[in-house]
């Protein structure tokens, strides 16, 4: 099994989770996020703001010491959101789970808001392995796959 811990992100962090980013089927799985991906100099600008933000909550995933991506709590419209990055070559082996049920025993405020598009099937599992249940649903505009795209809404309440 592999040994999965988190840390709060540093600085030194940026360049993986920016080659993480930039990979384009992950990129296209996410649906969402940044259209500066490949751009070093905005991905650190962006990681600089999002640090700062009182209302936030981030977290370096690391698997057996290794930087594989990178777990976040923050506030969409209102609400607590969570959202995660697995690199792609670590997809499959328990990595998100295992980072979001240390992040979830963390950060204890519920409810706790989630989102993912609809033909996201990994992502929607982790979710619901750690408890989160669907709440609702809608089409909104991917910047990333240049489409309207269906997603779920979840949500975790206790």
């Amino acid at each position: 099994m592999v040994n999965v811990t988190l840390r709060p992100v540093e600085p030194a962090d940026y360049p993986t989770l920016l080659i993480h980013q930039a990979d384009e089927v992950s990129r296209h799985m996410a649906a969402f996020g940044t259209s500066h991906a490949l751009d070093e100099a905005a991905h650190t600008a962006r990681w600089e703001r999002i640090l700062a933000l009182p209302d936030s909550v981030n977290r370096t995933i690391l698997a057996d010491g290794e930087v594989v991506g990178n777990i976040a709590k923050f506030v969409m419209f209102d609400e607590n959101e969570i959202s995660y990055w697995i690199a792609r070559q670590h997809w499959g082996r328990g990595i998100a789970t295992q980072a979001l049920r240390l992040f979830l025993q963390e950060y204890t405020e519920r409810p706790l808001g989630a989102r993912a598009v609809k033909d996201n099937i990994g992502s929607i599992r982790v979710l619901e392995k750690c408890g989160f249940r669907l709440v609702g649903e809608e089409r909104a505009f991917s910047d990333i796959r240049n489409a309207d795209v269906d997603e779920l809404i979840l949500r975790l309440d206790a």
